[in-house]
C-alpha cells in the first residue's frame, strides 16, 4: 500500500526530534534560574516562584499571545517592569541556556528525516509546546542537530495564543498551514499532547523513543514506532505536491 502524500508536516521537538529527559532537564532548567536569579539581585526562590505561577498562566486560554499572559503575571508578582525583566530573561537564555543541553547527544535520525523531507517538498512546521520565547526553542532545535531554517513555523510563546493539547492551539497552526486538517501529519511522543491533534482529522505518527503515555492511549491504534522506523516510513513517502 503506497504511503499518503501530506501537505505539511507537524513535528514536536523534546522527546521526538530531541532525545530529552523531561524531568531532568526541567530540574535543571529551574535550578539554573534559581541560581541566575540570585545572581542578578533577586530571591532565587520568589523569582521561581513567580516563573511558575506565569508559566501556569500560559496553559489557561484567554486573551493575547502566551507571551502577553506570561509577562503579565511574571511582572505583578515580581513588582518590576516587564522592560526591564525581559532583558534578563534574555541573557539567561543567550549565556546560560546551552549548558543545559550538555551530555545530549542528538538522534542522527532526526536531521536525516528533515532533510530528506524538505528535499521531497514537504512543508514543515515545528509544533511545540508554545511555553518557551523563541530563542530557547533555536537552542534546543541546535541541540538535536537540525537547521531553523527548516521549518515554515517554529511555534513559541512570542507567536501562540494557546498551548497543547487544547484543540485552538492546533488549529492556529492549520490555519497557519493553509491546508486541510486530513493532510497533515503530526509526528509527536506524547499521546495527550501530540494526539491532540488527531480530533481535528490530523494524521499521526508516534514516535516511541521517548514515549509519554499519561492518558493510557491505545498506541496500536495509530501510526507508531521509533525514530529509526519514522525514517524508513518518510523514506517510502511520495514527492510532496
Amino acid at each position: 500500500m503506497s504511503q499518503p502524500a501530506y501537505k505539511a508536516i507537524f513535528f514536536d521537538l523534546d522527546g521526538t526530534l530531541l532525545p530529552l529527559d523531561m524531568d531532568l532537564f526541567i530540574k535543571r532548567y529551574f535550578g539554573a534560574l534559581r541560581e541566575f536569579a540570585s545572581e542578578q539581585g533577586f530571591d532565587g526562590d520568589a523569582f521561581l516562584e513567580a516563573l511558575l505561577a506565569a508559566t501556569k498562566a500560559m496553559t489557561v486560554e484567554g486573551e493575547g499571545t502566551n507571551a502577553d499572559r506570561f509577562w503579565s503575571v511574571f511582572a505583578s508578582l515580581l513588582k518590576c517592569d516587564s522592560d526591564g525583566l525581559a532583558p534578563l530573561l534574555d541573557d539567561f537564555y543567550e549565556t546560560r541556556f546551552d549548558e543545559l543541553g550538555q551530555g545530549i547527544v542528538p538522534t542522527p535520525e532526526s536531521a536525516r528525516i528533515v532533510s530528506l523531507l524538505k528535499e521531497k517538498g514537504y512543508p514543515l512546521y515545528l509544533t511545540t509546546m508554545p511555553l518557551f520565547p523563541r530563542i530557547a526553542v533555536e537552542k534546543r532545535l541546535g541541540w538535536a542537530g537540525v537547521p531553523v531554517d527548516a521549518f515554515e513555523r517554529i511555534t513559541s510563546y512570542e507567536n501562540s495564543t494557546s498551548v497543547k493539547p487544547y484543540a485552538a492551539y492546533y488549529r492556529e497552526n492549520i490555519k497557519a498551514a493553509g491546508v486541510g486538517a486530513e493532510s497533515i501529519l503530526m509526528v509527536g511522543n506524547n499521546t495527550k499532547e501530540d494526539l491532540a491533534a488527531l480530533d481535528l482529522g490530523v494524521d499521526g505518527f508516534l514516535v516511541t523513543d521517548c514515549l509519554l503515555d499519561p492518558i493510557g492511549f491505545d498506541v496500536e491504534s495509530v501510526k507508531h514506532g521509533s525514530l529509526a522506523e519514522f525514517l524508513s516510513f518518510v523514506e517510502d513517502l511520495p514527492e510532496g505536491e
